[in-house]
């Protein structure tokens, strides 16, 4: 087979989406399921999963967050407790209303979100002011149907995604909670994926249905679009009440607890493909690559061979041993073309290329894929290594960075605003605060307030629709 047949054939900056479909599935991260809108998840691409998720774990449990379970299936009597909520997700519910032959009777949901049935079990759960707070996080599925504009990663009927569930018995302690775990969010997706986010609220049109506020962190891709990170919503009482999650306080006096719930999901993974990538693959942070270094020995003969084997092998076991991920590419039918090539697709941060004039000369070609940079390493440096991988993830992080500042636009007329949003990017524009002006920006140029950042309150400017006092300077972009 020729590397012409498995190599990646669009270009990132000419074909955007095709090249992102090819990098997923030629790359062996995910492909296809036999149902339209699902995808299969590959050993690689679980891998990276498995990563955030051990981070994450390890950040939930330093805030006293416990993991747990919860069954897909969710009657739909519980959906109708919180009617609004359940409003904004019913065009997307998948129903089962069959066992075998025999109607089910109650209709049952396949979980769109958790938020009714964790409460449900909560008021059950929950009696006194000793029973908080109590913090859970529960790593499921989720099914939402996503027939017409699927795409790997970004937008599927069922993806892996963790969320949080979080009661206090304090409205001030929820909310602490809302922006500690949205932190929480931020500096894993910039240290372990090297993407750089922005944080703020949401909008009151675009704050997750039921929360008196949604905290958000929003990124911008290479094709100018924005992608939502992550979420973390502040409920208040807005469910507690409905569901009766209740606790009696010191004094025995009953009152109603505050919620949180907040989430990410694998599209984090998505984001990482587009941010990172280039025209031969997949460009993957070492923090979360599943090989981290790869050894392609070089040989004609079969004494070069035993040679040039040994050494990888010495170098795999030295690697190792400070727990950094390797493997040694030995398989005899592909040339050492053929698997640079295979590699490079792949993503793995760093090659190593060895042949016998390497070790005649106590080295090691050292090949960095996100720069595409070869260098030699003497056999007495191998253990820098490790410094150099993280150099890689610093300087991907640099780049990412640099890329969005040069995709972000502060905007003040709303002719050029039109002008330019076909092109994408953020774009900060100052805002009345009023509904009726975000929905006809939305309706006249497709973009949505993605997020309105912390730091970004503005009085002193004009709304760029209305031209009344601004209130914010939100970050405007169209999105996927």
């Amino acid at each position: 087979m020729g590397k012409e047949s498995v190599g990646i054939t669009a270009s990132k900056k000419n074909d955007f989406s095709e090249w992102y479909t090819q990098v997923v599935l030629k790359a062996e991260l995910a492909d296809y399921a036999p149902v339209k809108g699902l995808i299969v998840l590959r050993p690689d691409g679980y891998s990276i999963w498995e990563s955030l998720k051990d981070t994450f774990d390890k950040k939930f449990a330093q805030n006293g967050i416990r993991n747990g379970f919860l069954p897909v299936l969710i009657p739909e009597s519980l959906l109708g407790k919180e009617k609004k909520h359940f409003a904004g997700f019913n065009p997307e519910v998948f129903w089962v209303t069959h066992s075998g032959e025999n109607e089910v009777g109650d209709r049952l949901a396949l979980r769109p979100t958790s938020e009714t049935l964790a409460y449900t079990l909560y008021s059950k759960w929950i009696k006194s002011w000793r029973d908080l707070p109590l913090k859970m996080n529960f790593w499921n599925t989720a099914l939402r149907a996503e027939i017409k504009a699927t795409k790997p990663f970004l937008r599927t009927s069922e993806f892996l995604w963790q969320e949080g569930h979080t009661v206090h018995s304090t409205e001030k302690e929820a909310k602490k909670e809302v922006f500690k775990i949205l932190e929480i969010y931020k500096n894993t997706v910039e240290e372990e994926l090297a993407i750089p986010v922005v944080t703020g609220k949401k909008s009151e049109k675009e704050k997750f249905v039921g929360a008196v506020f949604t905290t958000t962190m929003e990124s911008i891709m290479p094709d100018g679009k924005a992608l939502q990170m992550g979420t973390s919503h502040f409920l208040g009482q807005n469910f507690s009440k409905p569901f009766e999650v209740k606790f009696a306080d010191k004094d025995n006096v009953e009152h109603f607890a505050w919620q949180t719930s907040w989430g990410v999901s694998w599209r984090l993974i998505g984001a990482m493909i587009m941010v990172h990538g280039d025209d031969k693959g997949l460009v993957l942070p070492p923090k979360v690559a599943p090989t981290q270094v790869v050894i392609v020995p070089i040989y004609n003969s079969d004494e070069d061979k035993k040679r040039v084997l040994e050494k990888s092998d010495e170098i795999k076991k030295q690697l190792e041993s400070k727990s950094i991920r390797t493997h040694i590419d030995d398989r005899n039918e592909l040339s050492p073309g053929y698997k640079f090539n295979d590699w490079e697709m792949k993503g793995v941060p760093l090659r190593i290329e060895i042949g016998p004039k390497d070790i005649s000369k106590q080295k090691v070609v050292l090949a960095k894929r996100y720069n595409k940079e070869k260098t030699d390493l003497g056999f007495d440096e191998i253990e820098k290594i490790d410094l150099i991988l993280n150099e890689i993830q610093t300087h991907m992080l640099e780049s990412a960075r640099e890329e969005a500042k040069q995709n972000t636009l502060n905007i003040s007329d709303y002719t050029e605003f039109k002008e330019k949003i076909g092109k994408g990017g953020f774009f900060n524009a100052n805002w009345c605060g009023k509904q009726e002006c975000e929905e006809k920006i939305k309706e006249e140029t497709g973009a949505d307030i993605r997020v309105i950042p912390f730091d970004k309150e503005n009085k002193e400017g004009k709304c760029i629709y209305c031209n009344e006092q601004s209130t914010s300077v939100p970050i405007f972009a169209r999105g996927y």
